[in-house]
């Protein structure tokens, strides 16, 4: 048999853009004729290499996957406009499901939006195994709402989300942007997909009760959704101020679903009534009940020198300090606001933080007038560096919180307070051998200076809870120092006293 040698020639592959199919079916062809070609010439010489004819040995390697068949787009309104506002919205199928994956964010470049705007049959099929919905559109300028799996509103709120111009040297050269999430939500992500179940652009769940709890779990702060609260029927204008700072704003302020009682009549009358609740005689602004007195009179006289006694007021803590030099402050666990709402009256802006448990502290504080804020004792004070004048707090930074997330947050403290910034820690109770131990040796290692301290024994009376038997009492009015220093100035004991429980 006669045979002719024959000389291989290199393969040339041309790369088409999005063509890998066809570029694998070109590639398997040109092997397959080279492989021809090289069986006529037997007895020529050894069968060529495939580096011979021009081919990497890694590319025999690939795996060859049989080409995926197109399924038809499910049937649906055009989703033209919503890619816009989806960043990467292909890479999680968000775009198809009729949501914008960031909220209104980054601006989709035109070929990708182009190709979510299509659709991708393999996503339609994973959003529908996750609950998610195909369509939306945007009719008359504004998105149709519709309803989407937990699992893409929780990948849309932890990110990372594509910044629109690049880039940005004020993220440190990031090109995304992350939300923020604490990072405890990760820990719970039953409740978190629960949390994040809702319908975008409708009325939000009425899961306040819920939310608070993932908070007090860590996962704080929670993050954003795309849906409107639902506003309180027969809702009325608040009263302007200073009326406001005592007054009980009407029942058709807020809505109660979250809470046991229906209406502020029966918060007020909480106080008077048995049981245990959080702050509970805190809404009853009315002369006789103990709001109005707070801070303001000493064990209750009206003499307003609060030397020797545990009830500092607030016009003895002023005069202690540069007259004017308290101008901005924070109340942190300050239940119904009342604090701030006495700082009002002397010219000082405070802000409150409280929780709602088992009432609306947040909104009781705005309606009269102040600022609240909704955050745990374990978040991070949402302050830059020393900025505030005043820190106070009573009864929440105790004994009761773990000894290292108290020294946390009294760390805090001091980040936040200006240098000569007084921290108000009023009422701080805790066992008489914990003050020694524990307590004083973290006030030091902070480097808290004492202006004010008074410590009182509390000599439980059997009626009273087993909580505060063989408790002490102190209040403590401390200085952020105006120089640094890297250890504590010291701490020695002012006016001791003891009273009783009635």
């Amino acid at each position: 048999m006669a045979c002719h040698c024959v000389e291989a020639q290199p393969l040339v592959l041309h790369h088409e853009n999005g063509e890998e199919h066809g570029l694998r079916q070109r590639q398997e062809a040109q092997i397959r004729s080279a492989a021809a070609a090289a069986a006529e010439v037997q007895g020529c010489g050894a069968a060529p290499r495939p580096h011979q004819l021009g081919l990497h040995p890694r590319l025999l390697r690939r795996r060859r996957r049989a080409p995926r068949a197109r399924r038809p787009a499910l049937p649906g309104p055009p989703r033209v406009g919503l890619v816009q506002a989806a960043p990467r919205a292909e890479r999680d199928g968000a775009g198809a499901r009729g949501e914008p994956r960031g909220g209104g964010g980054p601006v989709q470049p035109p070929e990708r939006g182009q190709q979510a705007a299509r659709g991708h049959p393999g996503r339609l099929g994973r959003q529908a195994r996750h609950g998610g919905r195909p369509g939306g559109a945007v009719g008359g300028g504004g998105e149709r709402a519709v309803a989407a799996g937990a699992p893409s509103r929780r990948r849309a709120a932890a990110g990372p989300h594509r910044l629109p111009l690049g880039p940005s040297q004020r993220l440190g050269a990031e090109s995304e942007m992350f939300p923020a999430l604490g990072q405890a939500c990760h820990r719970h992500r039953g409740e978190l997909e629960q949390y994040m179940n809702y319908t975008a652009g409708g009325e939000c769940p009425s899961d306040e009760a819920f939310a608070q709890r993932l908070m007090l779990k860590g996962c704080e702060p929670l993050p954003r959704r795309r849906c409107r609260p639902r506003t309180p029927a027969g809702y009325v204008e608040p009263t302007p101020l200073p009326a406001s700072l005592w007054a009980i704003p009407p029942d058709t302020s807020i809505v109660w679903d979250a809470y046991t009682c229906k209406n502020y009549s029966c918060l007020v009358s909480r106080g008077r009534a048995k049981g245990s609740y959080d702050c509970k005689d805190c809404f009853d602004l009315g002369l006789g009940g103990r709001e109005k007195d707070r801070w303001m009179r000493r064990g209750g006289k009206d003499d307003g020198d609060d030397r020797g006694s545990l009830d500092y007021t607030i016009d003895g803590v002023l005069a202690a300090v540069p007259r004017g030099t308290v101008r901005i402050g924070l109340d942190i666990g300050g239940g119904s606001g009342t604090f701030a709402a006495r700082m009002r009256e002397r010219g000082v802006t405070v802000v409150t933080t409280t929780m709602n448990f088992d009432g609306p502290f947040n909104s009781f504080v705005a309606s009269r007038g102040l600022v609240p804020m909704h955050v745990s004792v374990a978040a991070r004070l949402p302050f830059f560096d020393g900025t505030l004048d005043l820190v106070h707090s009573m009864h929440v930074l105790s004994s009761w919180i773990p000894d290292a997330v108290l020294e946390l947050a009294l760390f805090d403290v001091y980040r936040v307070l200006r240098p000569g910034g007084v921290f108000w820690l009023d009422h701080f109770f805790c066992l008489g051998a914990q003050l020694d131990a524990t307590y004083l040796p973290m006030f030091e290692r902070i480097g808290f200076e004492k202006l004010r301290w008074n410590a009182c024994w509390c000599q439980a009376a059997s009626s009273i809870s087993h909580l505060f038997k063989s408790r002490i009492f102190t209040d403590y009015c401390l200085l952020k120092p105006l120089r640094a220093h890297s250890q504590g100035v010291g701490f020695g004991w002012g006016t001791t006293c003891s009273f009783e429980e009635q």
